[in-house]
């Protein structure tokens, strides 16, 4: 009797030790499996795909100590050697995979449907090229743009004067009253520049060459764009006329406010509202020289130290004890009075 208990104890403990019970947690709930000994891991991965649907491409298997295992396995792990470890488990079933790959699908479907319908009903730019306005404006113009080349950054004019070439304003005006400049260029300050005035423009031959003040007396900057701008149209004025008489300033007046309209990019500001930066001098507005005030000695013998402000159409304004910017003042009314005096002048000889 002692003999058989011993031979059945004997069998008990062979077929517990030719089992492994393991534990494998998949999305947070524990699945339990036991496998013959001699067994690998991817037998295991073979029961999980039978059991709980989940493709062996699907799986993934963290185990503890082990790191991150995955089918198909270059060297399988017997499971008795993961007896005792965590494992967890990583993968969808057939059915889950299933479902994202439909919603994936009908994501897809439908942005391809936003798609269509976008490009079927938004608005489509104008694909129509007015010819007409881009034949005039390669012909009204300035053809030529020319920096001086000998003086420092001649690269910076030739964008200034691009600039003044492609004014949305400038562009529209031009092109109405049918002006073509042959050649738009800087000039050298230091050239036309003397004791009692300051050249800001010069139209040569109605439109054969302007040349602007583009920079500073001292050559280390560049002069306020919309000063120039403003230059710019008293020349172009001259192209038709050549005093500045009533039809002069009549037309001139014209130019700058389609400047102004015209420069959609600017909000389509006036040109006329007379605003200037600080410390930029003020254009000359009544003929091709600009006032300046002089410091030092005056023509009259003055003391050093009193300023005077020389016009266009001769003489001085006082300025003695005056700061720059009522210096400038009194230059700009001084240039009103005498326009206005050659308009009362032309309306009583008409």
């Amino acid at each position: 009797m002692d003999a058989f208990q011993d031979d059945s104890d004997r069998k008990v403990e062979e077929t517990d030790s030719s089992i492994t019970s393991l534990a494998v947690i998949h999305h947070g709930k524990q699945h339990n499996f036991s496998l013959l000994s001699e067994s690998t891991i991817a037998d295991l991965s073979n029961v999980i795909q039978e059991s709980l649907s989940i493709p062996s491409s699907n799986q993934k298997f963290m185990i503890s100590k082990l790191g991150l295992l995955r089918p198909p396995f270059s060297n399988p792990l017997p499971v008795s050697s993961l007896a005792g470890r965590r494992i967890t488990l990583m993968g969808a079933t057939a059915a889950e995979a299933s479902a994202v790959s439909t919603a994936g699908r009908e994501v897809d479907a439908a942005a391809v449907k936003r798609r269509e319908a976008h490009a079927k009903y938004a608005a489509k730019p104008s694909q129509r090229v007015d010819s007409k306005k881009l034949q005039e404006e390669s012909t009204y113009t300035f053809h030529t743009l020319r920096p001086l080349a000998y003086l420092p950054h001649p690269e910076r004019s030739l964008r200034f004067l691009e600039r003044l070439r492609d004014d949305a304003g400038i562009k529209a005006s031009m092109r109405k009253h049918k002006f073509s400049v042959g050649l738009l260029t800087e000039m050298d300050p230091a050239v036309h520049t003397t004791h009692e005035s300051r050249t800001l423009g010069l139209n040569r031959n109605r439109g054969e060459v302007i040349e602007l003040r583009l920079r500073t007396d001292a050559y280390d900057g560049y002069r306020d764009y919309g000063t120039i701008r403003r230059t710019l149209c008293h020349e172009l004025t001259h192209n038709v006329w050549g005093d500045h008489d009533r039809n002069f300033w009549d037309l001139c007046k014209v130019i700058e406010n389609e400047v102004g309209v015209g420069d959609w990019r600017r909000g389509g500001q006036s040109l006329g509202r007379e605003q200037y930066a600080d410390g930029e001098d003020v254009a000359d507005h009544g003929g091709w020289e600009g006032g300046e005030y002089v410091l030092g000695r005056d023509e009259r013998g003055g003391r050093q130290g009193t300023a005077a402000v020389s016009s266009v159409s001769g003489g001085d304004v006082s300025a003695v004890g005056l700061s720059r910017r009522e210096i400038m003042a009194r230059a700009a009314e001084e240039r009103m009075r005498r326009q206005k005096d050659v308009e009362r002048t032309a309306e009583d000889s008409s």
